[in-house]
């Protein structure tokens, strides 16, 4: 039966005690504990187990729309590494006139040698060519809890006794930032839960403060626009930086390819000797060759040693996107959930072969 008065404090969802197969099952003694989790938070919690979910994007996009009918404080949770790929398209247009705080989050992957000001200067840039002018920009670490105390102080003295909506897309590290604020103010446990996976929230879990007003985490939205979206739970945490980033330089002749193991190929077809650096997990291997062998090695190592993804039939097929660097200035050539390249300011011919659908661009460079 459906058990209304009980959600799941891990992800939200209303708890049932019916049927295992749906979201939100949990067994009838369960609904004894102090902390009601579901058994798919529970398995997540103590085993690892990642059971996947399907998820409407629609529905979740409809369950932002209603903050455009509140007076809230917004909180937009954006991974800094990854800032066009985890923005939600139309953010303006879904919470109304409530002001929205934007929090850069996982600055803990960027080299201490970045300059955290210019940092703050690129993400209100391009927050107002995405046509979005924050009232604050708080950069932070929500995992390492790096500025995690004027991070608090700006939202609470924005948010002028109001609710706080915390919003985002999937794997932000939404959840993360608010189990950091019960630890940091009071509360011993983990609540929200959190894991690899994108749509571990399934629905909006509220947080009750002092002065009756709440602090909301919402699902994540789902972009699939992004790489991380398309790989499986274990091959997400060697795709997602899980440490600070340690870049790697590569001196590249005209007519070589590198392979981001099976996920992305790289094809520098034209221009001078030059350098070109990633900044990719440390984790993924990326493997130089010839232009001339890449079909090759394509065709009988994607798979196995070019990983992930172990099956890539389990990703759309590669489309060709075709870059000309300008010579004018550093640039990056951005691949939305993945990370980016660094290139010089060499003249320059790119062909850069990713999943059909996942977000390929060119911006200044920002380090």
């Amino acid at each position: 039966m459906e058990t209304e008065q009980h959600h799941c404090e891990g992800c939200g969802v209303r708890i049932q005690t019916e049927d295992e197969s749906r979201p939100g099952y949990a067994p009838s003694s369960a609904l004894k504990r102090e902390h009601i989790v579901c058994k798919r938070c529970y398995r997540i919690r103590h085993y690892n187990d990642i059971a996947p979910v399907d998820q409407d994007p629609d529905v979740y996009l409809q369950k932002l729309q209603e903050i455009a009918h509140t007076d809230s404080l917004v909180v937009l949770v954006v991974d800094i590494f990854d800032l066009a790929g985890s923005w939600i398209q139309g953010i303006h247009r879904h919470i109304g006139n409530n002001p929205l705080l934007l929090l850069a989050n996982k600055i803990d992957l960027f080299p201490k040698s970045v300059k955290w000001g210019r940092l703050k200067d690129w993400v209100r840039a391009t927050a107002k060519e995405l046509g979005v002018d924050p009232i604050e920009i708080a950069l932070t670490s929500a995992a390492k809890g790096e500025y995690f105390r004027q991070t608090v102080e700006a939202i609470e003295h924005h948010r002028k006794g109001r609710d706080v909506y915390i919003i985002g897309v999937t794997n932000v590290g939404k959840s993360t930032f608010v189990n950091r604020l019960l630890k940091e103010f009071g509360e011993e446990e983990e609540y929200i839960t959190t894991s690899p996976y994108p749509g571990t929230t399934l629905d909006s879990i509220y947080i009750p403060l002092e002065d009756g007003k709440a602090i909301i985490d919402t699902p994540g939205i789902v972009r699939k626009d992004r790489m991380s979206e398309w790989v499986t739970p274990k091959e997400l945490q060697i795709v997602m930086p899980q440490s600070g980033i340690k870049p790697k330089v590569f001196q590249l002749n005209e007519q070589q390819t590198l392979f981001f193991g099976g996920l992305v190929r790289f094809d520098f077809l034209e221009g001078e000797k030059q350098s070109f650096v990633t900044y990719l997990s440390n984790r993924l291997y990326i493997h130089r060759t010839k232009l001339e062998k890449a079909d090759e090695i394509q065709t009988k190592h994607r798979g196995s040693i070019l990983t992930p993804p172990e099956d890539p039939a389990q990703l759309p097929k590669w489309r060709k996107h075709r870059i000309q660097l300008n010579g004018k200035e550093k640039q990056d050539i951005v691949i939305a959930g993945l990370g980016w390249i660094a290139c010089g300011q060499d003249r320059a011919v790119i062909d850069v072969w990713a999943p059909e659908g996942v977000q390929v661009g060119i911006r200044p460079a920002i380090i």
